[in-house]
């Protein structure tokens, strides 16, 4: 198959919403979808005990479960070149092997995996950050197109990975981008003097980290009108909050905070859980 974007699909409400944003984001590429769905093998000895015809009603439910979604995608992108994949086994295992020739992965943020009760949201932390394709998960899908892309970043390579990829989004939305770069507070004893000077100087390095980060994507695409956010505090909570007023959040899938407090594993992580809009993890 030529270029295209991968969604797994489980038959739940948030997969549909993750094929419709799927469907979009195809479009935006300008190419295929494809669109996955596992059944999952029957835990234990349960195989042996299935009575007639049980195999073939998996197959059909997942059959079922395809021809829904392809139904979706068509709806929203009628001139979308659409593909279905139905296949037995471990749903991470084929969706990581998909995702090889992949453009990019696309689930929702939970639902029931196959017949065998693996919640979605388990297949998506497994998948993120653990690919090379960007694994984008889909929830909280703002009602209206709100023109604004969140990255947050912290200076290393895997934050400079994600700011990429946001300024690429950006530019191929033609939507603004807010860049985050978050620092904490060093631990002093109290009535430090040198306290006062000290935080004046971690902002000034801090601005400088920004700077040198953000340069070379505002030189490549000049278009993308960037709102630059410095902000003392913890990286979730920020990046979260102004993931209410954007059609994606882009993180990457590991990096260290300045103190090394803050590991943007965990980060990626808590906003994954927690944002209020799609959320797409990017792997240096």
């Amino acid at each position: 198959m030529a270029a295209h974007v991968v969604v797994g699909v489980d038959g739940s409400s948030p997969a549909d919403g993750a094929v419709e944003w799927a469907a979009d984001d195809a479009v935006r590429r300008g190419c295929a979808l494809k669109i996955v769905h596992v059944c999952e093998p029957w835990p234990g000895d349960i195989p042996l005990q299935t009575p007639p015809g049980f195999r073939d009603s998996v197959t059909e439910y997942g059959q079922g479960v395809l021809e829904h979604a392809a139904t979706l995608a068509r709806e929203r992108a009628p001139y979308l070149e659409v593909d279905t994949l139905l296949e037995a086994g471990g749903v991470t295992g084929v969706l990581r092997r998909e995702a090889e020739e992949a453009e990019q992965v696309v689930l929702g943020s939970r639902g029931l995996g196959g017949f065998a009760g693996l919640l979605l949201g388990s297949v998506s932390l497994a998948l993120a950050g653990h690919v090379d394709t960007p694994v984008v998960v889909v929830r909280g899908t703002p009602e209206r197109t709100r023109g604004r892309i969140v990255v947050g970043f912290d200076g290393s390579d895997h934050s400079a990975v994600a700011l990429e990829y946001a300024f690429e989004e950006a530019a191929r939305r033609g939507a603004g981008l807010r860049a985050i770069h978050t620092w904490q507070m060093p631990v002093v004893g109290p009535g430090a003097l040198v306290y006062t000077p000290l935080v004046e100087d971690l902002l000034a390095a801090e601005r400088q980290v920004c700077t040198d980060a953000l340069t070379p994507w505002r030189e490549k695409y000049p278009q993308v009108e960037v709102e630059r956010t410095l902000v003392c505090g913890h990286p979730v909570g920020v990046i979260c909050e102004a993931s209410a007023a954007a059609d994606l959040v882009v993180v990457g899938s590991r990096g260290l905070g300045r103190f090394g407090s803050a590991v943007l594993g965990s980060v990626s992580h808590g906003v994954l859980h927690h944002a209020r809009c799609p959320v797409a993890v990017v792997r240096a």
